[in-house]
């Protein structure tokens, strides 16, 4: 199986329960160097046929064309592709410049897009599962930024109807939409460094949990979505939100 962006946060978190689960695992992300550090670390666990890293820009198609073709130089195939790589990072401006729109969106609906067209066919032929990962952002105004709110409703809209038209091919199509996540060196992160006290309430105000999620409880969802026992669930959009859209339809 394949996870985009899975250097850090949920994308490693997912990749760590599919290892675990036994699970022959492709890490993947821009930086080479974090991935090497990776293996290395996984690699003391789990046997080196189980996991391999490859770095890749996911907004060049060519680049995932790039990944997919030196993964099936040493694997025959995928029956598993997890649509992870974004960026919640954008600016505050009602409506966003031209550019950083542009950047916004191919940085996180472009990049699932090109890795659903490249490696669709190795899904074919596995009868396997394609899982995106959205946002809650992209269900309903929160105050997201307005250009990355948008991109993951384009991804969470591509999502379900590539699940209509996949499932003929025997595909399944699924994604899951979390609510705020923290983990080191995240966005979040960033945020309570800056604003602790703003960020407490804000999260006590708005998540009636009142706690931040974990990339682990991502994973788990990821692992069901893309397991057997999921094998009549296509289409669906999973929150992960702490009951933060909880009254919103």
């Amino acid at each position: 199986m394949l996870i985009t962006g899975s250097s850090r946060g949920i994308g490693l978190a997912i990749a760590r329960g599919f290892l675990e689960e036994g699970a022959r695992v492709v890490l993947s992300s821009r930086n080479q160097n974090d991935l090497d550090n990776l293996k290395e670390m996984y690699g003391k666990e789990h046997s080196s046929d189980q996991l391999l890293a490859f770095s890749c820009d996911f907004t060049s198609s060519e680049d995932v064309n790039n990944l997919k073709n030196s993964i099936l130089a040493i694997w025959d195939g995928l029956d598993v592709v997890v649509a992870n790589v974004g960026s919640g990072r954008s600016l505050s401006d009602p409506i966003p410049e031209e550019e950083n729109l542009k950047k916004v969106f191919s940085g996180n609906f472009d990049v699932a897009v090109h890795t659903a067209r490249i490696f669709y066919h190795l899904l074919k032929e596995a009868q396997g599962n394609m899982l995106f990962i959205a946002s809650v952002a992209g269900m309903e105004a929160l105050g997201a930024p307005v250009d990355y709110s948008v991109a993951k409703t384009a991804v969470i809209a591509f999502s379900k109807n590539l699940a209509r038209k996949a499932a003929v091919d025997g595909i399944r199509v699924n994604c899951i939409a979390p609510g705020n996540i923290f983990f080191e060196g995240g966005s979040w992160d960033e945020k309570i460094r800056e604003a602790p006290e703003q960020i407490k309430e804000l999260i006590d105000t708005t998540v009636p949990m009142q706690r931040f999620g974990t990339p682990e409880e991502i994973a788990d969802a990821a692992l069901f979505l893309c397991s057997e026992r999921a094998s009549f669930i296509t289409g669906s959009v999973l929150k992960v939100d702490g009951g933060q859209t909880t009254g919103i339809f």
